[in-house]
């Protein structure tokens, strides 16, 4: 099968790209600025808010499946309507569509979310990652929507969350780790594994790609620096609520309808924190 991976310089897309080749697929992804390091990859520059080279992008590679992995934060032009460029260049050439979505398309005031929970975002990145939805499933309808939460590494190659509590307990940002806000973190190589199962499936629709485990942004920094040989004492402490910042609060991803369709194990970040899984 050929996979085209776009975003597959970032933290996601490096072990998309990994996984996707180690299993022996043709695989092609896209960067911005420079290629990854996923070694038998096609590499292409691609910048999804010009529609011309999107379109151009798929006509060289000709995949079979397009799996977007792309992350603009709050940039609407790129999370939201780069998006919609993916899934009408993906309608136009018939091929299969996997879209990675966020939790932060929930406000986290009707806790638990499944997959029949529609959108209602409170931040501009979530109101992009939304809309991106809106229109994939419209052009693309049978195309899987996979909402995810925070994408944590191994301790090598840190993922942002890694890094800000790095730096947190090394005192060289401000800022503190909330003990209100939640979610449901998952291993980037558990997420990437599931993306490529579903990829290579005749799923469609959305699916919920959450770790087995809830918890506060405080408590999986804990996790996080005793996996790392960190103090976790110093590791600062505040709650959303007493902040001037607007976000969501607790949202719990309920993963478990996903779940019994996977071969792919979705493990609590409890688990995959023990260690240097």
């Amino acid at each position: 099968m050929k996979i085209l991976i776009i975003g597959g310089s970032g933290f996601l897309g490096t072990e998309l790209a990994r996984r996707a080749t180690a299993a022996g697929h043709d695989t092609a992804a896209t960067y911005v600025t420079r290629p990854g390091t996923a070694a038998d990859v096609a590499w292409h520059a691609l910048d999804v808010r010009d529609p011309a080279r999107v379109t151009g992008v798929l006509a060289d590679v000709a995949p079979s499946v397009v799996v977007n992995a792309s992350s603009g934060g709050a940039d609407w032009a790129v999370t939201a309507e780069g998006a919609v460029r993916v899934a009408m260049a993906v309608a136009e050439r018939s091929c299969r569509l996997v879209h990675v979505s966020s939790d932060a398309v929930f406000s986290g005031d009707r806790s638990p979310y499944d997959e029949t929970c529609l959108p209602d975002p409170v931040t501009p990145y979530g109101a992009a990652k939304a809309a991106a939805e809106t229109g994939v499933r419209l052009l693309a309808p049978h195309a899987v929507v996979a909402r995810t939460s925070l994408i944590i590494g191994a301790g090598r190659d840190l993922s942002v969350h890694e890094r800000h509590v790095h730096d947190l307990a090394a005192g060289t940002r401000a800022g503190v780790l909330f003990t209100d806000v939640v979610r449901c973190p998952v291993h980037v190589s558990d997420l990437a594994a599931a993306l490529l199962e579903l990829a290579v499936s005749e799923e469609s629709g959305v699916r919920h790609l959450g770790g087995a485990d809830a918890l506060s942004r405080h408590e999986l920094g804990v996790l996080i620096a005793r996996r790392d040989g960190l103090d976790p004492s110093l590791l600062p402490t505040g709650r959303l609520t007493d902040s001037p910042l607007r976000s969501a609060l607790d949202v719990r991803m309920d993963s478990r309808t996903t779940q019994r369709h996977l071969r792919t194990a979705l493990r609590g970040a409890r688990e995959f924190l023990a260690g240097r899984a």
